[in-house]
This record gives structure tokens, C-alpha cells and sequence, in this order.
């Protein structure tokens, strides 16, 4: 790259500042997608993490905390974080078996944070356990009054818990069984208690819509860079190249439009979640793919719409969500079960997704060490 970045990107924001104060050992930092900005960990830079649950082919880790799950994975780290800002936790987390947890937006913050999108973009953890998650959760969040009290209050198993099952836009076109797998661990927590309900989330088809217009995330990381970095523009990666050239003629109007639509269909999904505590979806439709298969800017942008697709609702409805790993597709992927909940319903969630945890194993009891990392 042309230059650094500005000096106050350098600095420890409040995250990582918590984080050491709680004496953590910091191991360092993974690799990861250029500014956040796709889905399949592509770097042109730099290339990608390697998916450790292939050991023959080069296969996506996930974006944008792509390294951050593959840590998990080979053990040089037990906690990693990353920025949800379309899916770039969970993501990663469940292509790599591992859980992920996005928080409601603003809950934590953003200082120190190299922007994507300012108004989605949010902190959010990766562990090889919902327990350590919602440990790590626990100790750094600014709201929780006693940790160990919250911790303490996460239930031990699921009866009575209402999940409501997402409509079939969130299922329709999954590969390789991972509906099949998301829909069996969804059945064990009805047998272990779990109140089931259908309960359908149309607002989701207008936060895709409005993500596959184009998002605000190209105009709002072009405006980052035109103010604090112009001299890397001559060298972001090809493949986002022509989604920041697009944004050039966005105008106020369209961009205004498509946050209040946000804005509208944020409004009201919240109250889909008066009779139920969480929305179950797989947490992504499609298996990793081997990367060396994407050949062109347009076949990136199409194959990151279709991983992102179940993703993406989450933040441009203002919700907060989980991932947890359940099990292998047909050709040895992890899949993901995503647990969605209202907005400020963060300690909820992560207590909810420690007791679903608790009734369908952990990741390693589950779907066991990736082929990469077995000794």
C-alpha cells in the first residue's frame, strides 16, 4: 500500500483497551479481506486464509476476520475478534466450525476501528465455543453490571424457550444438505424443550433487496477513503474496485432512500420478536467454495451475494445474532445454525445460544478437528 494508516488507527480502541485490562494474552493480528469489503476472503494483496476443513483444496475461510476463524482452528488463539458489518463474524465463524456472536449495533464501540460502514459496522467475537464467547462477552461489555451474575443466569438447558423457524427465504437453495443439518439440530432443541414456531421475516427480502442494490457500505468506505486514505484507491483490490467506482455517481438522493428503507423495514421486524425469543436460520446457504474458482469481479460479486445472503437482514435490520457450529454438509463443511434476536436483546441471545449449546454439544464434540490441524 502507498501509505499507512492515519496514526488514530494505530491506537487501541475501547475493545481491545477492555480486553487488556483484563490481562489477555494478545497472540497478534490474522489476515483478512481489504477494508472488510467482501465475503469470500479474497485478498489480492496479500491471498486468503486457508479453509483448514480441506486439506486439498485452497477453500474460502470466510470474510472479512477470514484468519481470525482459522486461529480458532489451529489453536494460536482461543478468543479472536473481528467486525460484523453484513456478516464478517459470523461468517468466518461458521465456515471455519466455529461460533460466532453479533452484537446490536452501537451496544459496542467502533473507536479505533478502520471503517467499512459507519452505520453498520460492529465489534463482535469468534470462539471455539458459544461458553467462551459468552464469557469473553461477559467480561468486556460496558453494560453488564456483574459478569459472574450474568453468567451464572445462562440456563442449562432449553425448555421453554420459543424459536421461531425462519420462512423458507432463508432455506430455499441451501447446498449440500445444510438444510437438512440446520433443520436436525433444530429438531434436538424441540426434544430437549424448545417451543417451535414458523415465523416468517419478509423485512429480511427488503434488506437483501436494498444490500443487492448496492448497500451503503461501497459509498460510505469511498467517502473514508476520498477524507483519510486517496492515495489507496490506485490499489484496492480489483475486485472492489468497480463498486467504489459505481459509488462515484451514487447520488444523496438514492443513498438517502435506501436507509430510510432500512430505517422502515428495521421498524418493523422488531415486533416478529414479541412472541418468540430467537429466529433460527442456517447460518449460511452455500459451502465454502474453492477460491481459485472466481475468475472475474461480476462472479465475485454474485457468489458473495449468495453467501451473505442469510447474513446480511441481521444488520440492516438493527437485530443481534449467533452462530453456532452443528454439524458437516455432504462434502465435510461446517455448517451453522444462526440464532437472531431483537436489538438489545444481546444478553438474552448469548444466553439462549450458551443453553442451545449446552443441549447440541460443542464444536469439537460435534463435528471434531478439522482435517488441517489433526496431529
Amino acid at each position: 500500500m502507498p501509505k499507512r494508516l492515519p496514526e488514530k488507527f494505530e491506537i487501541d480502541g475501547p475493545v481491545v483497551a477492555a480486553l487488556r485490562r483484563q490481562l489477555a494474552t494478545v497472540m497478534g493480528k490474522t489476515h483478512m479481506v481489504e477494508f472488510a469489503f467482501g465475503g469470500t476472503g479474497h485478498n489480492a494483496h496479500y491471498g486468503a486464509p486457508v479453509n483448514p476443513w480441506d486439506a486439498s483444496a485452497h477453500r474460502s475461510p470466510g470474510r472479512s476476520s477470514s484468519g481470525a476463524g482459522v486461529s480458532l482452528c489451529e489453536g494460536s488463539a482461543l478468543l479472536a475478534f473481528g467486525s460484523d458489518t453484513a456478516a464478517s463474524v459470523r461468517l468466518p465463524a461458521a465456515m471455519t466450525g466455529n461460533a460466532g456472536l453479533k452484537i446490536t449495533k452501537h451496544r459496542w464501540s467502533t473507536e479505533g476501528i478502520v471503517p467499512l460502514s459507519f452505520s453498520f459496522d460492529t465489534p463482535g467475537i469468534l470462539a471455539r465455543s458459544m461458553a467462551d464467547a459468552a464469557f469473553s462477552f461477559a467480561a468486556l461489555d460496558p453494560q453488564l453490571g456483574d459478569a459472574f451474575a450474568f453468567l451464572r443466569r445462562v440456563p442449562a438447558g432449553v425448555d421453554g424457550l420459543r424459536i421461531g423457524v425462519a420462512d423458507s427465504w432463508f432455506w430455499e437453495g441451501c447446498e449440500n444438505g445444510i438444510d437438512g443439518v440446520a433443520r436436525a439440530a433444530i429438531d434436538t432443541l424441540a426434544r430437549a424443550g424448545a417451543v417451535l414456531s414458523e415465523t416468517p421475516l419478509p423485512e429480511a427480502r427488503e434488506a437483501f433487496a436494498v444490500f443487492s442494490e448496492g448497500g451503503v457500505s461501497a459509498i460510505e468506505l469511498r467517502a473514508f477513503l476520498d477524507r483519510e486514505l486517496p492515495d489507496w484507491l490506485s490499489t484496492i483490490d480489483p475486485v472492489n474496485a468497480p463498486a467504489l467506482k459505481n459509488a462515484e455517481s451514487l447520488s444523496a438522493r438514492d443513498y438517502l432512500s435506501r436507509r430510510l428503507r432500512l430505517l422502515a423495514a428495521a421498524n418493523t421486524a422488531a415486533a416478529h420478536f414479541d412472541d418468540i425469543d430467537v429466529i433460527a436460520t442456517p447460518t449460511v446457504m452455500v459451502s465454502p467454495h474453492v477460491l481459485a474458482d472466481e475468475t472475474s469481479p461480476e462472479q465475485f460479486w454474485v457468489r458473495n451475494r449468495k453467501i451473505v445472503h442469510n447474513l446480511v437482514p441481521v444488520n440492516y435490520l438493527g437485530l443481534c445474532a449467533a452462530t453456532l457450529p452443528v454439524g458437516l454438509d455432504r462434502i465435510g463443511m461446517p455448517v451453522g445454525l444462526q440464532l437472531i434476536a431483537k436489538g438489545g436483546d444481546d444478553e438474552r441471545l448469548v444466553a439462549i445460544a450458551c443453553a442451545a449449546e449446552r443441549v447440541l454439544g460443542s464444536s469439537r464434540e460435534i463435528i471434531g478437528v478439522p482435517p488441517m490441524c489433526k496431529s
